[in-house]
């Protein structure tokens, strides 16, 4: 039934190329934009979620410490 629909339109075709370009194109420029990441860059990122937070007080880490329910037995 798709294929009869869309065999009555004109230029169907042309969607294939047409998609088929945008997806290269896309393809081709993420690639360009990966090979052109600087080293240090790269490195600093990698580092950076095993790094402790600067704003991480004693506070907070004491909120979140009594934060926890308490299993108390008598």
């Amino acid at each position: 039934m798709i294929r009869d629909a869309l065999s009555h339109l004109g230029g169907v075709g042309v969607y294939g190329v047409i998609s088929i370009c945008l997806f290269f194109a896309v393809f081709l420029s993420l690639m360009i934009w990966a090979f052109r990441l600087k080293q240090p860059w790269l490195n600093a990122m990698s580092r950076l979620p095993l790094e402790p937070d600067d704003d991480d007080d004693d506070s907070t880490t004491e909120a979140r410490r009594t934060s926890q329910p308490r299993h108390d037995h008598d």
